[in-house]
């Protein structure tokens, strides 16, 4: 496993093209005077079971946290046959191989186990997989998924970096998958509402929106930074590998408070609270904006509220601010000091605030309460995000779900280059036609990743 980094080009037979071309020996051989053959009804979708055309196997990647509650939604839903997990860490992996085979009723033996998902792709006959290891695996593993043929449920943000996020836009395209992004909240009806009333001018022009994130205090145990000892530095355990853990990010000695959630908060591994909450508020906002397909000319860093972590390995922000503006002349303020959810900002004092399960605004009678307006225009309506997926890869409509690929990356991007800009502490001077940088080569250089050899994009 560790002695060829390089994803391979091999191209792989799809389990679809398999079983069309075992269905149409099938149609051959029932006109042969051949031996009586036993199928079970199963195999033909008889007895209130789905037929094999209809099927979907379905693995995922990184098992431990957020990989494995997608995993699960999709246990439910008519048709998913979930069959093989991947995980570097053996523990977690027996046990969520094991936890799979309960629910699905199977023996234990029948799911797939592997601790390279290389691996996997070569030989779990997958048709879809759930992508849910840490931020910088997400490119490598998706564009090996999409050179395989397989359809990809991809958590955010998108990529670890702005470059990662186009070479994923550009595989999935290529090799024709289905994209879904773990952007769940465009699958909620109070984010739908909210969006439809302020594309429909329930509140007038709007002139911008707030995006609050968070400030880290509020998603980190700090105990865990301040007290390192023996229990959590030195050698890995057994069931652990580290090396394949680490992969393309640069190589950093084992650590046991980050090689679980808390790793989001090294910027070696994530993004901190700024990369984990653009791919909801700010996915919103531009959503509501029409930014799906765009990104913003400017990016200018509040350096009055510019904060990073100095209790290492543990070096995110802390606290960052700053404006985005865009060619029609509104920006995106995003702020870990604003209150989680977005504002939006109309003509005469108007606005409209959305959250999680909540939507309020400047005169709720008036804007919320108001009749529909029958010419008003609908925005894609998805109830349940893992099954919008489902519907998309059985449809084969490759650009068809409500979180497609393109649009994690633009509501990404705003991340990737706030970031860049506090990082900096300049303006940045962006074009989201070419995805450049002008005029500051030490900036552009972040927007590419920095592999560890022989890992390559």
């Amino acid at each position: 496993m560790k002695t060829n980094h390089r994803i391979s080009l091999r191209a792989a037979t799809s389990r679809r093209a398999f079983l069309k071309n075992s269905a149409a020996a099938l149609a051959t051989a029932a006109f042969l005077p051949a031996f009586p053959a036993l199928v079970p009804a199963r195999v033909l979708g008889r007895d209130g079971a789905t037929a094999p055309s209809n099927r979907i196997n379905l693995g995922v990647v990184g098992a431990n946290s957020q990989g494995w509650s997608d995993f699960r939604d999709f246990f439910a839903i008519k048709g998913v046959e979930p069959v093989a997990v991947c995980d570097v860490d053996r523990g977690v992996l027996n046990g969520r191989a094991n936890e799979t085979a309960k629910r699905r009723g199977v023996s234990p033996e029948t799911i797939g186990r592997y601790g390279d998902f290389r691996e996997m792709f070569d030989k779990a006959k997958l048709d879809a997989v759930v992508i849910g290891t840490p931020d910088h695996w997400h490119a490598i593993i998706a564009i090996a998924a999409a050179r395989k043929g397989i359809h990809i449920y991809g958590e955010k943000p998108l990529a670890h970096t702005l470059v990662e996020g186009r070479a994923i836009v550009n595989a999935v395209k290529q090799h024709g998958v289905v994209w879904q992004t773990g952007s769940w909240q465009r699958s909620r009806k109070n984010f739908h509402r909210a969006v439809e009333l302020v594309r429909n001018g329930a509140i007038g022009k709007i002139t911008h929106a707030e995006v609050g994130t968070l400030e880290i205090q509020n998603g980190f145990d700090w105990s865990l930074a301040s007290s390192p000892d023996e229990k959590t530095l030195g050698k890995p355990p057994a069931e652990l590998d580290y090396d394949m853990w680490v992969g393309p990010a640069q190589f950093i000695p084992y650590d046991k408070r980050f090689t679980r959630y808390h790793w989001r908060w090294v910027l070696n591994f994530g993004g901190g609270n700024l990369m984990d909450w653009v791919g909801h508020h700010v996915d919103i906002a531009h959503w509501a904006l029409d930014f799906d397909t765009t990104g913003p000319l400017r990016v200018e860093p509040d350096l009055n509220y510019r904060e990073y972590s100095t209790k290492l390995p543990f070096d995110a922000e802390t606290k960052y601010d700053y404006k985005c503006t865009y060619a029609t002349g509104q920006y995106v303020h995003v702020a870990s000091r604003f209150p989680t959810g977005v504002r939006f900002y109309g003509e005469k004092g108007k606005w409209l605030r959305v959250d999680r399960g909540r939507l309020h605004s400047s005169n709720d009678a008036e804007i919320l309460n108001a009749a529909n307006d029958p010419n008003a225009a609908p925005v894609y309506r998805s109830e349940n995000h893992s099954v919008n997926f489902i519907e998309c890869v059985r449809a084969g409509r490759v650009e068809g779900t409500i979180t497609p690929a393109e649009t994690a990356h633009r509501s990404a991007s705003v991340g990737h280059l706030g970031h860049i800009a506090m990082q900096t502490g300049r303006t940045i001077h962006w074009n989201p036609l070419t995805e450049t940088i002008k005029g500051d080569p030490a900036a552009a250089a972040l927007l590419s990743p920095n592999y560890r050899a022989p890992w390559v994009l």
